[in-house]
C-alpha cells in the first residue's frame, strides 16, 4: 500500500486536504486538518474563513457500502456556501447543502445532507439547525 509523505499542495494551508476542483472566493481562510472535498461540486463564495477540523464533503459512499455495492455508485451533490461564512471548529457540511452568506455555522455542528440555510443564520447543532439571525445593527449589538 502506498504511503502518503504530506497533504497535496493547496495554496491555502498546508495541512488542508483539498479534493477535486473546488471553486473558492477570494480572501477565504482554510485552517490546518480541514477536508474541502470538491469531488461533486463545491463553490465557496469570497472572504469566508473555515476553522480548523471542519469537514466539507460533497460525496457519500454509504448506500454503495450497506448494500453490499449492489448500488454500484458513490452518490455526489453539490455544496453552496456563500460570501463572508464562518465555518467553526470541527464542522461537518454534507452534500447537497446550501449555507445563506453571511451566516455562522457553529463548531461542532453537523448540517446534514440537502439542508439549506438562508443568509445570516446562526446554524448549531446536530443535526443543525437554524437558532438566530446574525445580523448586526446598533440595536442588536
Amino acid at each position: 500500500m502506498a504511503r502518503l509523505e504530506k497533504f497535496p499542495d493547496n495554496p491555502y494551508n498546508a495541512f488542508c486536504w483539498v479534493i477535486g476542483d473546488p471553486e473558492i472566493g477570494e480572501r477565504c481562510w482554510i485552517g490546518a486538518f480541514t477536508l474541502i472535498d470538491g469531488s461533486g461540486g463545491l463553490k465557496i463564495g469570497t472572504g469566508c474563513d473555515i476553522s480548523s477540523g471542519a469537514q466539507i464533503v460533497t460525496h457519500s459512499s454509504a448506500r454503495r457500502t450497506v448494500t453490499a455495492r449492489a448500488y454500484p455508485d458513490v452518490d455526489r451533490a453539490p455544496i453552496e456556501i456563500g460570501d463572508h461564512v464562518f465555518i467553526g471548529t470541527n464542522a461537518v457540511i454534507l452534500m447537497g447543502s446550501k449555507i445563506g452568506s453571511h451566516s455562522i455555522v457553529g463548531a461542532g455542528a453537523v448540517v446534514t445532507e440537502g439542508s439549506e440555510f438562508p443568509p445570516y443564520s446562526m446554524i448549531v447543532g446536530v443535526p443543525a439547525k437554524r437558532i438566530g439571525d446574525v445580523r448586526w445593527t446598533p440595536e442588536n449589538p
